[in-house]
């Protein structure tokens, strides 16, 4: 194929750009690894770029075995774990009779789901509702309140809705219910879009501290999130219970460091999810 020379221009422009934004996105992400592992003289002074000055792991070693880390680590693992289990499943359990051209309502039904996109009953109604379901001052209050999408549906329904009827009436000959169906047929062949929806779901579940801010009283119960918000607004109290032999760490170095471990986490995840990732937006995001 021949291409003109305003397409390869436009090649070289795009590539261009994308480098940059690329680059704009993982500076920062470098600058922060430099200054968690460099000399805390180094980072003091504001030497420090993209490139580690000298090797300081000490800050490192305090993070990771810290009570406090540890504890909204297992605390973070456990919200996202159980919360995108149940966010998919119930998500994926709409959106299947959703897809089905059949279902009487479907559009009406639809429409009240979307409606619910641009018109929420907004953060106090939210409250009141996990107050009164004793809610507040649980991990229940940073899970259930997000085990829903409508986002997330709707790419699930758009995906169920391209699997053929064919194999649907092929089940229900051989005596499968809608249940059956659903779990034998149609979330075997949506593994791309359920595996976008699961890195939408653990991330924000992940990076989710507002809910802990707004529900959670309980030092116990806060998630990394919400740790590594403690941490970069005041270090000062997270080093309160250091020993005295690294009680002099710099609050700078400790700051980058709970960031990177906070980070890690989450980044071992995501290659695992990544090669259905695109697929899965591409298959969902086509209404037919």
């Amino acid at each position: 194929m021949i291409r003109s020379r305003g397409e390869k221009v436009f090649d070289v422009f795009n590539h261009i750009f994308l480098v940059i934004l690329a680059a704009i996105m993982i500076l920062p992400f470098l600058h922060v690894l430099a200054k968690s592992l460099s000399d805390e003289a180094a980072v003091m002074a504001g030497y420090v770029g993209i490139v580690p000055i000298g090797l300081n792991l000490r800050t490192y070693k305090y993070v990771v075995n810290n009570h406090e880390f540890l504890r909204s680590l297992y605390i973070s693992i456990m919200v996202t774990g159980i919360g995108t289990f149940l966010h998919v499943l119930i998500t994926s359990l709409v959106a299947y009779p959703l897809s089905r051209h059949y279902l009487v309502g479907r559009g009406p039904i639809t429409f009240l789901f979307v409606f619910t996109m641009l018109f929420s009953g907004g953060l106090i109604p939210t409250y009141l509702v996990v107050k009164n379901l004793r809610l507040v001052d649980t991990l229940g209050a940073l899970i259930f309140p997000g085990v829903f999408s409508v986002f997330n549906m709707i790419i699930l329904r758009n995906f169920f809705a391209a699997i053929p009827d064919s194999l649907e009436e092929a089940a229900k000959i051989d005596g499968c219910s809608h249940i059956g169906i659903f779990f034998r047929i149609i979330l075997p062949l949506s593994m791309p879009a359920i595996a976008t929806v699961c890195v939408y779901t653990a991330v924000g579940y992940w990076n989710n501290y507002f809910s802990a801010l707004i529900y959670i009283n309980s030092r116990n119960l806060y998630p990394l999130a919400m740790y590594l918000r403690q941490v970069v607004v005041d270090t000062s109290s997270q080093l309160v219970d250091l020993n005295p032999e690294i009680s002099n760490l710099n609050p700078q170095s400790v700051r980058n460091a709970t960031v990177i471990a906070s980070t890690v986490p989450i980044l071992i995840v995501y290659p695992f999810l990544q090669r259905y990732f695109v697929t899965g937006i591409m298959l969902g995001a086509v209404k037919e």
